[in-house]
């Protein structure tokens, strides 16, 4: 399905699927607008009588349920509007005008603290919203709160300061509807051309839907036009960010943090960016610098707790994550993500006290979506660790379809694009280009599915004194995606195709940039750096014209052990294959197929490194990779354990103990439940061992 990327400015082409549902749609949002008008008039009453009528057929609408409350406030009913804004909460708890609506109504009930606190979470939702801005100045000036009413004005003021369509714009975003947005705010842009708030909102709406290198030159031409808007600069540097380039985003935070030391988004920013960059130590500190300046009990203060545990579990303090992911559970008993946290240290046992509250959260009606399915697989952890593996596997299975249901993976575009690479790569196309590329030995690469035992083999690597372990590297994917281009037409990929259009000046620029970027993230002179994003197997051909030097390791495991392990991992992002055991099987079958391919038209350019065989005989197993890679014995592979050093998989904890057997079959007290997965891998089963066995053959001694 085609989606049109280029953000600045377009017309609006979007095509509705179920025109009965897009007509029924229409009429409501139609009677919406009529309800609307009446209510201006202060026609309360009408308003009233019609909302509940439609009610009687559309009992959640939101935009019905707020019109009937609000219509209650203006006949002087304020009970019954409160009564119907508890009922819009628990559908809708995040919206913004709900809740500028019940501060409305504790302004009438002349109750000023219960006014305060509805209209700051309005706004805390949804900074533009005038009306709240101004009935909370007024409030404020009320109970002698001269400083939080000034700032009041100040926000009242920058608002009027704006295109009311960009105010609107705004507020229509920050509620979630992003197309009704994204379409008022083009329009502004092109009547009256660049206007840098209107700019940094249409890059906003490109970074919540991913389309990152528009949003990303939308923000480098706001700052153009207002090189001091601080908010311009906070959105480039999340931008950069969520583009990986984590050097510029820390350089965009400095700049943030000389005009606002303690500002708490600031911080944030340089905190990921040190995170991104290796940094992990500094990290901590500004994640404690944070923690001495948020409100106590605070949702961010959970959030901050959980994000310096994360740092503190990269840098092997484990006993201090703990008590940092505790924290946040404290904070916050449904923080889903606190619990996961826990979990996915692996070696972590739930107390009984822990399990319940799990529970709780996730059978209260009020818990959010991800905050369940992060519960869900705590909760299949917590119950396999107890030997209830029925119990576990309910668990995973729920948090599985939670995931699954969210996600817009669709298995063909991966199958479709390796096929692509199968009638793309061929040996006259790599015969053809002999010689290509940048003959740098530096990178090795580890590749694979997810939980084959890539971060394993990457601790064995970089506890050798010649290379220095890194991390999930973005580099590849993002230079397969730039060669994919602007039109993702996901069925008709450009890429691979794309390849064949490159010149071998073209492919020697892209590997020089590749070891550019990515020299950010060594912090040593070793010779060599490992690069151990999993998927960058999908990517062997590109990689090979532009490192024909480089080491790539195929990391393997038995597919029933993977497979499972990754049903039962839930993921930071990404990897949305993970989520069903039709999709997790069908991606290790066309890895498969994809890895006898790079085998048949690169022979011997991969080394496969099974995980059984490196658990079944280490010493022999450590051997073999490093004659693969050119480097000499140390006994400090054999140690790997022993290495300190950041690592930010959920194998971390893991790969600093000695290797043990008991993980090779995790899949075994659930084998009852995994009929499913079995018969979706078929002769996968058996065949992951066969394949690339001529290119071992051929590397006895190694």
């Amino acid at each position: 399905m085609k989606r049109a990327h280029a953000l600045f400015p377009a017309p609006d082409t979007r095509v509705t699927q179920d025109m009965a549902d897009d007509q029924t749609s229409s009429e409501v949002e139609r009677r919406v607008a009529e309800l609307r008008r009446r209510q201006a008039e202060r026609a309360h009453d009408e308003a009233l009588l019609g909302a509940l009528g439609l009610l009687e057929s559309y009992p959640d609408n939101r935009d019905l349920l707020l019109i009937a409350a609000s219509a209650q406030r203006g006949l002087g009913r304020i009970e019954e509007a409160l009564d119907i804004l508890d009922r819009l909460e628990t559908l809708q708890p995040r919206w913004s005008l709900l809740h500028q609506e019940r501060g409305l109504c504790r302004i009438a009930q002349k109750d000023a603290q219960g006014a305060i606190a509805a209209l700051l979470q309005a706004v805390h939702l949804n900074p533009a919203l005038p009306l709240s801005w101004r009935m909370l100045e007024g409030v404020y000036r009320l109970v002698g709160e001269g400083a939080n009413a000034a700032t009041a004005a100040d926000h009242v003021r920058t608002l009027q300061a704006l295109p009311a369509d960009v105010v609107r714009a705004t507020a229509l975003f920050a509620d979630g509807e992003s197309l009704a947005a994204e379409a008022l705010v083009r329009r502004f842009l092109q009547t009256h051309g660049h206007h840098p708030e209107a700019m940094r909102l249409l890059a906003r709406i490109g970074l919540a839907q991913d389309v990152l290198d528009d949003a990303e030159a939308l923000l480098e031409g706001a700052l153009l036009l207002a090189p001091e808007h601080r908010g311009a600069r906070l959105d480039y540097a999340q931008a950069l960010l969520k583009r990986h380039r984590h050097a510029r985003a820390w350089e965009e935070s400095r700049t943030l943090l000389a005009f606002e030391p303690d500002n708490l988004d600031y911080l944030s920013v340089a905190a990921t960016a040190a995170v991104g960059l290796g940094e992990t130590e500094t990290a901590i500190g500004l994640y404690e610098t944070m923690l001495e300046r948020v409100a106590p009990g605070s949702t961010l203060e959970a959030d901050i707790r959980l994000w310096r545990g994360h740092a503190l579990k990269t840098v092997g303090r484990t006993a201090d994550a703990i008590d940092s992911y505790r924290a946040a559970a404290r904070i916050r008993p449904d923080f889903g993500d606190a619990f996961w946290s826990l979990a996915n240290l692996k070696r972590y046992v739930f107390e009984d006290d822990e399990i319940a509250a799990m529970l709780a959260a996730e059978a209260s009606d009020t818990t959010l979506p991800e905050d369940r399915w992060h519960l869900c697989f705590a909760l299949g952890k917590a119950f396999e660790d107890r030997g209830q593996a029925d119990a576990a596997w309910r668990w995973y299975e729920a948090g599985n379809g939670l995931k699954r249901a969210e996600s817009r993976y669709r298995p063909e575009i991966f199958e479709t694009n390796t096929a692509e690479q199968a009638r793309v790569c061929t040996p006259a196309f790599f015969a053809r280009r002999e010689g290509w590329g940048l003959d740098a030995p530096d990178p090795i690469f580890v590749v694979g599915l997810p939980r084959a035992g890539s971060t394993l083999i990457e601790q064995i690597l970089a506890s050798h004194s010649q290379v220095e372990g890194t991390q999930e590297l973005s580099e590849i994917p993002a230079i397969a995606l730039e060669l994919q281009g602007r039109d993702l037409d996901l069925d008709r990929p450009r890429y691979p195709g794309s390849l064949a259009d490159l010149t071998e000046a073209d492919v020697r620029r892209l590997g020089e940039r590749y070891l550019a970027e990515t020299r950010a993230y060594r912090r040593r002179d070793a010779p060599h750096f490992i690069d151990k994003m999993p998927n960058n197997f999908r990517h062997v051909g590109l990689i090979h014209l532009m490192l024909p030097k480089a080491k790539i390791i195929d990391a393997r495991r038995e597919p029933l052990a993977c497979c499972f392990s990754n049903l039962k991992q839930l993921f930071a992002h990404g990897q949305e294959f993970a989520y069903s055991p039709e999709d997790i099987a069908r991606y290790y079958r066309t890895y498969l197929d994809l890895m006898v391919h790079w085998d048949t038209v690169l022979p011997g350019r991969v080394l496969r490194v099974h995980y059984e065989h490196l658990v079944e005989d280490l010493e022999r197993g450590v051997r073999r990779l490093l004659d693969y890679c050119g480097l000499p014995f140390e006994p400090a592979c054999l140690d790997f354990h022993k290495t300190p050093r950041a690592i930010r998989t959920p194998s971390s904890e893991q790969v600093r103990q000695p290797i043990f057997r008991d993980g090779l079959e995790p899949w075994r007290p659930f084998e009852r439940h995994l009929g499913p997965l079995k018969a979706v891998l078929g002769d996968a089963l058996t065949r992951y061992g066969n394949e690339g066995a001529a290119d071992d053959a051929r590397r006895q001694g190694l």
